[in-house]
Formats: C-alpha cells, structure tokens, sequence
C-alpha cells in the first residue's frame, strides 16, 4: 500500500463526484492505492492534498480517515461535499462552512475551524447524523433543533482530527434545500456497508417514473454544487 510523503491536507467526502470542482484546480494528479472507492493525491494552489471518498455514514468515513492519518501526517483534516439545507434562506449550491459540527447520535459537538478566504459563504451548525433528510418536514423538525445544515460524515472526521490534534475543518455546499422533497428515500437503498445500491435506487425508480424528474434536478445540482465547492476549496488556505 503506496504511503504519502509529507504533510498534506486531508479531505474526505462521500463520493468521488464531490471533488469534481476541486480536481478542476489540481495541477498534477496521482492515484492511490488505498483500501477505500476513491484516493488521489493532488497538487492544489500550492499544496499537497489527500482527496478520499469511502462512502457515506460515519462508519465509512471514519475508516477513510483513519486510514489518511495512518499513511500520512495530515495539515489538516477537512469533512467535504454535499448537504442538505435546513435554513431555508440557503440557496442550492451554496457553500456552507460549519463553525461547529452536531454529532447528535454520539452526544457530542466538535469546533470546525474558519477559514480565511473571501469568497461568499454561509456559516453556522452542521447536524451529522447517519440517514439522509428526505422530506421537507423532516428538515423542518431539525432546523427547530438549532442546525443549519444536515450531512452523514463530519462528526466522524471530526473525531479522527480531535484524537490526532489535527486541525479540523468542514466546508460544505448545499445539494438540495429545506424546501426540497427528495425524489426518493434512499435511506432504503443502503447495502450492508450503508453504501448507496445504484442498482436498488435504479430499480426503484423505475418502478416510480414520476421520480425522474426529481432525480435529475438533484443531479444537476449536485454538479454544479460540486464546481462552487472545487472554486472555494481552491481559494482557502490551511
């Protein structure tokens, strides 16, 4: 297993798509060979950066992570990709930097640094918790908890980059508003691992053709909502 030289910042997403917009911004590129979906080095404005996908959840998270600070000696841990809004004065596609990170399950909060770029952004807390937000009255019930976004990973990471004394930080961007419905349950199309089944999820819109419509509205804001997160990625220093 190829170890890395350095000391680089580590980012872990979900998916690989996530890091779309950032690798736009990478001047050199090579793949890693690591026991996770997605692992790149890239050279970034400068910098050396780990780009890790593993899946969604905590558990997969966590083991992206751990595996990061075992190969290497992380600048910085950043928690990255999509979120869904429950503050519905967030726009999709906003960028969203946590000031903390609500890890409700384990009954525990983790600081997220700031950071020190321009750019437009929102701020505020990021609820972690291992299901995704599919209805727009589910948001609503954890917007009146205090959150102002919803993800699946962040605590996860949060804890790896607290255990090490690694410095933490988590820059989101909002896929899909307060407003939003989404198109299916995914929850429900979770495999053993809690990796989505693209088959299962295929499948069951299939049988639900209305969805489509759905479906593809998410995508697309999914890809631009990766291009805005890239450019400010690229833009921060740490």
């Amino acid at each position: 297993m190829a170890t890395v030289d350095g000391n680089p910042i580590v980012a872990i997403a979900a998916e690989a798509r996530e890091f779309e917009g950032l690798l736009r911004h990478a001047s050199s590129l090579s793949e890693l060979d690591w026991p996770v979906q997605f692992a790149r080095r890239a050279e970034i404005g400068g910098a050396s950066w780990i780009l890790s996908a593993n899946g969604p959840g905590p558990r997969l998270a966590g083991e992206a992570a751990e595996l990061a600070a075992r190969q290497c000696e992380p600048r910085a841990f950043i928690s990255t990709g999509f979120c869904g809004a429950l503050d519905p004065a967030l726009d999709a596609c906003q960028v969203f930097v946590a000031s903390s990170v609500d890890a409700r399950d384990q009954g525990r909060q983790f600081d997220s640094n700031p950071t020190n770029v321009d750019a437009p952004h929102a701020q505020g807390r990021l609820l972690s918790v291992d299901r995704v937000a599919v209805t727009a009255a589910e948001k609503a019930a954890l917007w009146a908890e205090g959150s102002s976004v919803v993800e699946m990973e962040a605590a996860a990471v949060a804890d790896r980059a607290e255990r090490s004394e690694t410095p933490f930080y988590c820059i989101r961007v909002v896929s899909d508003t307060a407003r939003d419905e989404m198109p299916l349950d995914f929850n429900l199309y979770r495999d053993p691992d809690g990796r989505f089944s693209r088959g299962r999820i295929v499948a069951a819109a299939l049988m639900r053709p209305a969805c489509f419509a759905g479906l593809i509205r998410l995508d697309a804001h999914c890809r631009r909502a990766s291009t805005n997160l890239g450019d400010f990625l690229a833009d921060c220093r740490f």
